[in-house]
């Protein structure tokens, strides 16, 4: 059984997740049904369809989620140390060709948000950073080329 690394946040946000699906979305859609089946021929009825269609997401990411939470490896990242880019790092990098800075945390794949400045753990960029101290260089195969990033600072927050 892999373990899935996360954060205590990205933990308790699948948590809550599951939590609303099925203490608030299943019950709605077992009503929805209900009253779908209510309207009578089931085979023209698309308000039915569409609430068994809903009802099949909701189950099918309940057991995700369940999965996920029980594979859980939650890293508490206030506990962390050291100079070395690893899961739950803030790290500071510099694009060698434009100089232009940017911050990122190294995040379970569940809790990535680059708008955030979440990144994934399993993303190019992370892969890249990960082991590496500052002064070293990352270097990313994108799809437009490599780009290389020199680590300026890797912090735990």
């Amino acid at each position: 059984m892999n373990k899935i690394p996360m954060t205590g946040e990205g933990f308790s946000t699948l948590e809550a997740e599951l939590k609303t699906l099925k203490t608030v979305e299943r019950p709605a859609i077992i009503r929805a049904i209900e009253e779908a089946r209510a309207h009578g021929d089931l085979s023209e009825n698309a308000e039915y369809h569409a609430a068994k269609d809903r009802q099949g997401w909701i189950e099918s990411r309940v057991l995700e989620l369940e999965d996920k939470l029980r594979r859980a490896e939650v890293i508490d990242v206030s506990k962390l140390s050291g100079k070395k880019v690893v899961f739950g790092a803030t790290v500071t990098v510099a694009d060698e060709d434009t100089d232009k800075e940017a911050t990122y945390q190294i995040v379970g794949q569940d809790e990535s948000d680059i708008a955030k400045k979440r990144l994934s753990v399993s993303s190019p960029l992370a892969r890249a950073l990960l082991g590496k101290s500052v002064g070293d260089q990352a270097v990313v195969e994108a799809p437009g080329g490599s780009k290389s990033y020199e680590i300026l600072k890797v912090a735990f927050k």
